[in-house]
């Protein structure tokens, strides 16, 4: 079997919650667990859904793996190349293979900067093209994003929200990457500039042969896009699997409630929606059980509440972290 593209192995990201000099010497110092022990593999050619609810970890764990947030513990392997223990010159030329697309596609985008400039400064930075081709290649970029040519000398504030976001996939797509983080890309435009831009990033992966990590909280296009996905709560990844069977048969408790919320249809509306109740737990130093033990309405008890579960194969390539498969 082919070694994977991306790696990810016990990742940990947690902040320090500072709460002045007095009050952290006389009680423990606090962390927010952002990503908290996270492990997964990316194939080559893949689209990797990560989906959950908004502060569940998901930006924090993308934004770590580029090292845009400096990790706490845990290994990130890019074709098998330890990205945290890269020296600032080699992360800086491998860079080039690792890019990322903005949620909000306005405040990503210099207000200062012309689109040439926005979409000429990675090819500088890493002396892509000769300085006579950054301008037809600009050109070229914006032409494979669906913007027109005259563009090219607008600021930001001239856009709308779907070209703005063309603006910045072409900055991402101007160094020649092999790995995009696509994090909440659709969820600052109109549901008709979605589909659009959905489909023009469908369109790049099969011209430029990306790889995506495409981080979302919205199900239906996640299922739509995504080879496998990732379902992640307070931290933590609870279920990881196929695209298809994850949407069709999910085994997670929170996995179940999530997909039970999905407004298509397609569905059987008679289906009951499975709805979330108790308190949801907290990040900042997290007591040990399942993080979802609060809002679980198929708990089994102490060993819920004590005991963090141990990831499980229930079947080929489909994991689930709970008590239940225990």
């Amino acid at each position: 079997m082919e070694n994977p593209l991306i790696e990810l192995r016990n990742l940990k990201t947690h902040f320090r919650i500072r709460r002045g000099m007095i009050h952290d010497l006389i009680e423990k110092k606090s962390f927010v667990h952002a990503v908290d022990d996270v492990s997964f593999e990316i194939r080559r050619g893949e689209t990797f859904g990560l989906v959950g609810e908004s502060g569940c970890g998901k930006t924090t764990l993308g934004r770590t793996m580029i090292r845009l947030v400096e990790p706490t513990a845990g290994e990130f392997f890019f074709e098998g190349m330890s990205v945290f223990d890269m020296a600032p010159e080699a992360l800086r030329t491998l860079r080039k293979e690792l890019q990322i697309i903005f949620q909000d596609p306005y405040a990503s985008l210099n207000p200062r900067k012309t689109v040439h400039h926005i979409v000429a400064s990675p090819l500088r930075t890493h002396q892509i093209v000769d300085r006579t081709q950054v301008k037809e290649k600009v050109l070229d970029l914006l032409d494979k994003v669906g913007l027109q040519r005259e563009h090219v000398d607008r600021y930001p504030h001239q856009f709308s929200g779907g070209q703005r976001q063309r603006i910045g996939i072409a900055r991402a797509l101007a160094t020649s990457p092999r790995f995009i983080i696509a994090d909440e890309p659709l969820s600052a435009l109109d549901v008709s500039i979605q589909a659009q831009i959905l489909n023009l990033l469908e369109k790049l992966k099969e011209e430029f042969h990306l790889t995506y990590l495409f981080i979302s909280h919205d199900l239906n296009v996640v299922s739509y896009f995504s080879d496998r996905v990732a379902v992640m709560y307070l931290g933590q990844l609870v279920e990881l699997g196929k695209a298809d069977i994850i949407f069709k048969s999910p085994a997670h408790p929170y996995s179940k409630a999530l997909i039970s919320a999905i407004l298509n249809a397609r569905s059987d509306h008679s289906k009951k929606k499975i709805r979330l109740l108790g308190d949801i737990s907290t990040p900042i130093d997290p007591p040990p059980g399942c993080r979802f033990f609060k809002r679980c309405y198929s708990k089994k008890g102490n060993i819920c509440e004590d005991s963090n579960p141990m990831w499980v194969e229930i079947e080929p390539g489909h994991y689930v972290a709970c008590h239940h498969f225990s």
